[in-house]
């Protein structure tokens, strides 16, 4: 007979705390809030989702619409409620609307300001990872070599993997919001559009041919809510009742096929909503998104679908565990480091010189920890800056300080990093030389107060260690600091 026991204080459980995460899509808002059970492991308390719609836009996403504004700021302020009834903290990321948005930074500081969520805006490569430990904690596949696809609102995340590693990764502007603004405005339909849209998604996902026949793989897994709705039209069409869930649920690619054959004999939203099985709430969309799908099958010869459960959302959470234990991210030694050093060996013709920076800056930095305050994850991007600061020589010896920041910035290999991370990175590796950072400069004047701190500390630690090894020789080994009262 069960006994009764003391409820949990605010933000635990009686195994452990909560949290929670927010992936802020193009099409819908996701929310997950769950239960820690290990550092690797956790127990989904509460869901909720809300199609938002924040981007639209046939080409580039250029800019969010202040109503498209409201509805997300609205939508995120009632995810925090939820999440803050069970006492957990808030980590939400943005995709492809927010990231390719100009004014994105209004939808960031009305988000912060009215909902009292930050967010964290992320490349398309740390979306696709992202979405990878999700699906490492929905199915049993650690050890299989697994082809991802990922189906949004704005992009389409390919991705290779094996024993929780990427082995491969592309983000594609190719979703379901997107490419119907494009093929299909409002929603409808026509032959000639359909062939147009099957010939645009072919050419874009060819060029990761090459990756998928070096790696190959075991298991083709789809997530999202593009992949669900084709699984459960698939499902109804067989006259089967749909399954409890969908997680670990697989059917032939021939179903996607056949899903899609009546999705575009369904010339409009209204007659789509009608179809056995489909979700009346992406009527307008679901062909784009299913044309993807099939697409990305046939491009690549997969006969199987595997549905997972997990996505984003829940990859979030694993990940936001990993860094508050120190296991993996804040640390470059991982993940971060290794995309880090991958950048510079093929962008730096001199990766020992910068190596040897690094490791003098870093010492630098050990050594007046108690002038500067920072904490450890400062020294992890003086590390990377450093790393990656001369970058820009690749482009042109004039001016390589502003081309290192422009690569650094815009680069799709830098996985394991959040957008903030890899701007101070790159605001680091900017400032090695000439200006000093200066609030006329309008990416530095875009940091908070704390972050312009940061920078300001970091690359003058950068410009010693440049200076400490000028000749490229390494003869300055190590380097030891002693403060006074007077001088350093």
């Amino acid at each position: 007979m069960p006994t009764a026991r003391t409820p949990p204080p605010p933000g635990r459980s009686a195994d452990g705390e909560t949290l929670a995460a927010i992936d802020v899509g193009t099409n819908s808002f996701h929310l997950v809030v769950a239960r820690v059970l290990d550092d690797r492991a956790f127990d989904v308390l509460t869901q909720e989702k809300e199609m938002v719609r924040l981007g639209r836009g046939g080409g580039d996403m250029k800019e969010l619409s202040s109503e498209a504004i409201d509805r997300g700021v609205a939508a995120l302020a009632r995810m925090r409620r939820i999440a803050a009834a069970s006492g957990a903290p808030v980590r939400a990321v943005a995709t492809s609307a927010v990231r390719e948005a100009a004014n994105h930074d209004v939808f960031l500081h009305r988000a912060r300001e009215e909902a009292g969520v930050d967010v964290e805006v992320i490349s398309g490569t740390e979306e696709a990872r992202l979405i990878h430990l999700g699906v490492l904690q929905a199915l049993p596949v650690f050890n299989k070599h697994v082809f991802l696809c990922d189906i949004g609102g704005g992009s389409t995340e390919l991705l290779l993997g094996h024993h929780g590693t990427v082995k491969a990764s592309r983000s594609f502007k190719l979703g379901a919001v997107r490419l119907t603004d494009r093929f299909f405005p409002g929603g409808r339909a026509d032959d000639e559009a359909v062939a147009a849209c099957r010939a645009f998604v072919r050419s874009l996902i060819w060029p990761f041919h090459r990756e998928v026949e070096t790696h190959g793989f075991d298991l083709f897994v789809a997530s999202s809510g593009t992949a669900e709705a084709v699984a459960a039209m698939a499902q109804a069409a067989g006259d089967r009742p749909a399954p409890r869930t969908f997680n670990g649920f697989s059917f032939p690619a021939d179903g996607v096929h056949d899903v899609v054959n009546r999705l575009v004999r369904a010339r409009t939203p209204a007659q789509r909503a009608a179809l056995a099985g489909a979700d009346p709430k992406r009527a307008d969309i679901v062909l784009a998104g299913a044309l993807v799908l099939e697409g990305v099958l046939e491009t690549f010869e997969v006969d199987e679908v595997t549905i997972s459960g997990y996505a984003l959302r829940e990859g979030v959470l694993l990940d936001t565990l990993q860094r508050r234990d120190g296991a993996t991210l804040h640390h470059l030694s991982d993940l971060a480091r290794t995309s880090v050093q991958l950048l510079a060996s093929q962008l730096d013709e001199e990766p020992t010189h910068a190596a040897h920076v690094a490791r003098l800056a870093v010492r630098l930095f050990d050594e007046t920890t108690d002038l500067h305050g920072l904490d450890r994850s400062c020294r992890e991007y003086l590390e990377a800056g450093a790393l990656l600061a001369n970058v820009g020589l690749f482009v042109s010896h004039s001016q390589h300080h502003l081309h290192s920041y422009y690569l650094i910035r815009h680069s799709d290999r830098l996985a394991g990093l959040t957008d903030g991370e890899i701007e101070i990175i790159a605001q680091v590796a900017r400032y090695h030389r000439k200006s000093a950072p200066k609030d006329r400069h309008p990416a530095f004047a875009a940091l908070d107060a704390d972050d312009r701190n940061v920078v300001r500390t970091l690359a003058a630690l950068l410009r010693v260690a440049i200076g400490l090894d000028r000749g490229h020789a390494a003869q300055v080994t190590d380097v030891r600091a002693r403060a006074t009262r007077e001088r350093l």
